[in-house]
């Protein structure tokens, strides 16, 4: 049996998506802008970076891919996933610092 959704909301969940689509563009102005900003802490610049793709991710992912509507399990897996993805990028990071043990000659 086909459900039929009334003019309403359609119209609304236009809207919701017009307001996702603009949120987008704010941000990626926010994040052109930031670009052009120096600041003498590199690592504030990367953090600032990645807050701001995480937020515009966020709208993706919840929003464009329905995941705001899902199950637990759905929010369990993206939640391990940013658990790995830190995990990795602060591996990264500290194999990059110069006092890492795998600079150290022997």
């Amino acid at each position: 049996m086909a459900h039929t959704h009334s003019p309403e909301e359609i119209k609304k969940s236009v809207r919701k998506y017009m307001m996702v689509f603009g949120a987008l563009l704010v941000g990626t102005v926010i994040t052109v802008a930031a670009s052009y900003i120096h600041f003498e802490n590199f690592t504030f610049t990367v953090l600032l970076a990645l807050f701001i793709a995480s937020i515009k991710a966020f709208l993706v992912a919840g929003w464009f891919m329905h995941l705001i509507s899902e199950r637990k399990m759905i929010y369990f897996i993206l939640t391990a996933t940013v658990f790995f993805f830190a995990g990795l990028v602060y591996l990264t990071l500290w194999s990059m610092a110069p006092d890492s043990f795998i600079h150290i000659r022997r």
